[in-house]
This record gives structure tokens, sequence and C-alpha cells, in this order.
């Protein structure tokens, strides 16, 4: 049997534990919160904006780019091949996208406590609406999900980025 648990966010889960101190925080947040994230430390190339062309798979998203993923996994005994990089001198094929995001959701549980999690959460739950938490139980149900989602005219690159 299937192990589906909820993926539930809390809105105070970025917000100080104090009463007061979160009272200011929500006021502060509400006053930002519709405003574009202006950072130097992007994961997001440029092309994507350039091109606006469709996102193509799930793991090319959030998984085979992110070198905070790629190096937690990879501490963790999972190749980076198996996470769907190449070597630059190799002829190694690519990695089939859903197998690499079954090793990753099968693994989820390693980013419990991390900032990548409360990133993980964000973007699976409110940006592309997953409703569980990634498992080797949801992954294929989850990559399909996020798949048909990629494919919509609201998931292309300067959708997400409006």
């Amino acid at each position: 049997m299937k192990t589906r648990r909820p993926l539930v966010l809390h809105p105070d889960r970025l917000l100080p534990a104090d009463p007061t101190t979160r009272s200011i925080a929500r006021r502060l947040f509400a006053e930002v919160e519709g405003l574009p994230i202006v950072s130097p430390h992007g994961h997001c190339d440029p092309r994507w904006w350039a091109d606006d062309a469709p996102f193509s798979d799930p793991a090319q998203l959030l998984v085979t780019g992110d070198h905070y993923l790629l190096r937690m996994l990879h501490s963790q005994g999972i190749s980076l091949e198996d996470l769907g990089r190449r070597p630059v001198d190799g002829d190694t094929p690519p990695t089939d996208p859903r197998e690499v995001w079954r090793r990753f959701a099968s693994n989820y549980h390693l980013f419990r406590g991390t900032p990548s999690r409360v990133w993980l959460d964000h973007a699976l739950h409110q940006v592309l609406g997953v409703d569980v938490v990634p498992s080797a139980d949801t992954a294929d149900e989850i990559f399909d999900h996020v798949s048909d989602r990629l494919t919509q005219p609201d998931c292309r690159p300067r959708a997400l980025f409006e």
C-alpha cells in the first residue's frame, strides 16, 4: 500500500516564534510578498526568460541543475550520473528523468530541516500544486502531475517570473 502524507505549509513557517516579533514580521511580509526577488545568487538560467520555452521535465527543472540538492544527494552515495548529470568527458547516456525524480523523491527525507526543503515544499505546493510529500511511493504520481503542469501556459518561465 502506498504511503501518502499531505504536504501542508503553515503560513508562519518562516516567521519568528515570539508573538510580538511575529506580528511585526507578518506586517512587513504583507508589504513585500508580491514583489519580485532580486538576488545575485540565482539558480535560474537567463535563457529561460529569453526563450520562454516550456521546462522539459520535473527532474531537469528542480533536481539536475540545483547544486544544493545534488551535493546533498551525492553526499549520501548517489552518483551524479544517477541524478542526471553527465561527465564532461564521458559518453554516458543521460539518465531517464523519471528515474532521476524517483531517486530524488525516495531521498526527500534527507532534506528535512534544511533551507532546501523549505524552498522545495514551497515550490511544489504553492507553485506546482503538489499536495503530497515526495517519497518512493508518490514519486511517479508527482512526476506525472508536475509534468502536466509544466505544459500549462502559467508554468512557462515568463509566467512564473511574473
